[in-house]
């Protein structure tokens, strides 16, 4: 059994961080918690690790009520955005640090800081005092010394957030390689979508204090329960839509009518938010049943062999994410292809309408 949170709630003073929550993460592979800034994801890591109690519900851990027990006295490994460590104590020693707490031999010490030093190219500097270090380094010596104790439970906060891009990418296709094989359970915060999907395993989607999905990282991105959860697995940001379902007909708020796609057909007439991720709205028409759009270019971004476009539509605005560079001037209008066959449906309230794609 791993760790549960049982109607869990934080508030300070008056104000509400966590709102009523039940979350079982998994025993396997990664729990990520992704959300924007603010959304609660490090209040929900404080209540995990005992830094905080909750207000009202209880956490349990491995089958024990652990809720008000103090992180002194269990097992936890945490690491923040921002580094922490000993400013007296050089690499080593920071990185060892835990390991002497807890008794353990100098040759084992020595063992496992050179081996996760090797791991995030450290070693040239194990000498070093945290002064002496960049930024990026004093991180990774912060992230050594969370993942060389046997922690039953590591609870990672936006860990990669100050390092290169390059280190970034390589420690994310490393770090689920060196706790796969340790009897723990992680715990990953993220703002990106991306790096959720790279890292695989469980996803909840939090906003605002609440956790408003939680399953395998890919069925919450490809088969959202509310709007809330699919806007928060979308970057660039979800488009959507106000419209109204009448018969196979979607008709949007300029009046034009779209056919309905079949995997839409289920629901009933009325109104309705459809949602459609930006790299279903491209320049390029892809699909014959794709309902062209013309808007206004607003912003245009270049990245490597990939545009995205922000244009004014129907009174809002979209965005498209498309292969190849595209160069449209702001201001000039631009002509655009949505893919209806991957819309999303969700109603007024936001609660997902099933069968959608």
């Amino acid at each position: 059994m791993s760790l549960e949170l049982r109607n869990v709630t934080k508030q300070v003073g008056g104000e509400i961080h966590i709102f009523p929550t039940d979350l079982k993460l998994a025993d396997d592979g990664f729990n990520i918690l992704l959300g924007t800034t603010l959304a609660g994801k490090t209040t929900l890591m404080q209540l995990m690790a005992g830094l905080h109690s909750p207000t009202e519900g209880e956490v349990w851990f491995r089958g024990k009520n652990v809720t008000g027990v103090p992180v002194q006295k269990r097992n936890v490994s945490m690491v923040y955005q921002q580094f922490i460590n000993y400013p007296n104590f050089d690499v080593y020693e920071n990185i060892a640090s835990p390991l002497r707490v807890a008794g353990m031999s100098d040759p084992v010490i020595k063992q496992r800081v050179h081996a996760v030093s090797d791991l995030l190219r450290l070693s040239p500097m194990l000498h070093r005092r945290p002064s002496e270090l960049s930024g990026g380094q004093q991180q990774r010596t912060a992230l050594a010394r969370a993942l060389v104790k046997d922690a039953d439970l590591v609870l990672l906060d936006e860990p990669l957030a100050n390092l290169d891009f390059k280190l970034r990418e390589e420690l994310r296709d490393e770090l689920p390689k060196l706790l796969s094989g340790r009897d723990c359970t992680v715990v990953y915060a993220t703002t990106e979508p991306s790096e959720a999907l790279l890292l695989g395993g469980h996803t909840a989607a939090v906003e605002k204090g609440r956790v408003v999905q939680f399953g395998s990282t890919g069925s919450v991105y490809r088969d959202p329960d509310n709007f809330s959860s699919a806007a928060i697995f979308s970057e660039p940001p979800i488009n959507r839509l106000a419209l109204q379902k009448e018969g196979e007909r979607l008709i949007a708020p300029s009046g034009d009518k779209w056919p309905l796609p079949s995997a839409l057909a289920g629901a009933a007439d009325g109104r309705y938010i459809l949602a459609l991720r930006p790299h279903n709205v491209t320049i390029a028409r892809r699909h014959e049943s794709d309902v062209p759009l013309a808007g206004q270019v607003v912003v245009t971004e270049i990245s490597g062999s990939e545009s995205v476009i922000h244009f004014e539509v129907l009174g809002t605005t979209w965005v498209s994410q498309s292969h190849g560079v595209h160069r449209l001037a702001v201001g000039s209008i631009g002509n655009f292809f949505a893919d209806l066959g991957q819309a999303l449906l969700f109603e007024p309230d936001g609660k997902r309408v099933k069968g959608g794609a």
